[in-house]
């Protein structure tokens, strides 16, 4: 038997068990001013880009307003001006650093929509490559990252 070792993972299972925290990453890891150790990639006036610690593939970013709403239409115009932008910034760096074949890029709103954080309204950008998709998810219910989220972080932050 193979053993697939994602230690990290751990945080994200312990966080989903203790349903009495109601604190918000998206609120608290840029009052933290730890960027590097957060991953926030860039700091704009009204919204940030933080990279997704628990990623769907390599390069999984987020755009959150430092604004705690949890619905689209709560965020004024500037707040809205600058997320689209910077979904737009997201996509052209990851196509330059991590050259994937596509991307998706969405919300979930709402937690009957899929939202693991439904208080806080954020944007995924999610790269993907021809063959992301294997065995592994189906069969194992185990999704392979292949790239650690320090190097990822070290090829992106240059690029913000």
């Amino acid at each position: 038997m193979e053993y697939l070792w994602a230690p990290w993972r751990i945080k994200y299972i312990e966080k989903i068990i203790s349903s009495g925290d109601e604190s918000c990453i998206f609120c608290d890891k840029p009052a933290e001013n730890k960027d590097a150790e957060n991953f926030i990639l860039y700091r704009g006036e009204l919204n940030f880009v933080i990279m997704n610690r628990f990623p769907y593939n390599s390069g999984h970013l987020m755009v959150a307003p430092y604004r705690h709403v949890a619905a689209l239409d709560e965020l004024n115009g500037e707040e809205l001006n600058e997320h689209y932008k910077l979904v737009a910034r997201c996509n052209s760096v990851l196509k330059k650093i991590m050259k994937p074949d596509g991307f998706n890029i969405g919300m979930n709103i709402g937690r009957v929509a899929g939202a693991g954080i439904d208080k806080h309204i954020h944007s995924h950008i999610v790269s993907r490559w021809n063959g992301d998709t294997n065995f592994m998810p189906v069969i194992a219910g185990t999704k392979v990252v292949n790239e650690s989220l320090e190097d990822t972080y070290c090829k992106l932050k240059g690029e913000f």
